[in-house]
């Protein structure tokens, strides 16, 4: 084979490695870039998943935060009511002992 034939398909062939190579270095970033890309969305669906399950925790908290508040007030009001109750019985007798010290008074006056 003539020099000038193989100096061409010598030039030819690293015209072709070089080619080769930047097709590689770009598929290189273009898998680089699709992989931060990917990072990045996994990265922001775990944050919106951990926001979400902070979140179902948060309204799980108040409901038995409201739970038990109701509970405590229905106590309070049937211990209210009790007590209105025990009150009213002695309604009577409270007043008959309040006219007994009034009498009592008045006649120590007297």
């Amino acid at each position: 084979m003539p020099r000038p034939e193989v100096l061409d398909r010598v030039k030819d062939a690293e015209q072709e490695a070089d080619e080769i190579v930047a097709e590689a270095e770009e598929d290189a970033e273009e898998t680089i870039a699709a992989a931060r890309d990917e990072a990045d969305e996994i990265r922001e669906q775990a944050r919106e998943d951990a926001d979400a399950e902070a979140e179902e925790r948060l309204e799980a908290a108040r409901e038995e935060i409201e739970a038990e508040r109701e509970r405590i007030l229905e106590g309070g009001a049937e211990e209210r009511e009790d007590l209105e109750a025990r009150a009213q019985e002695r309604t009577d007798e409270v007043v008959d002992y309040v006219v007994t010290q009034f009498e009592e008074a008045v006649h120590a006056q007297t």
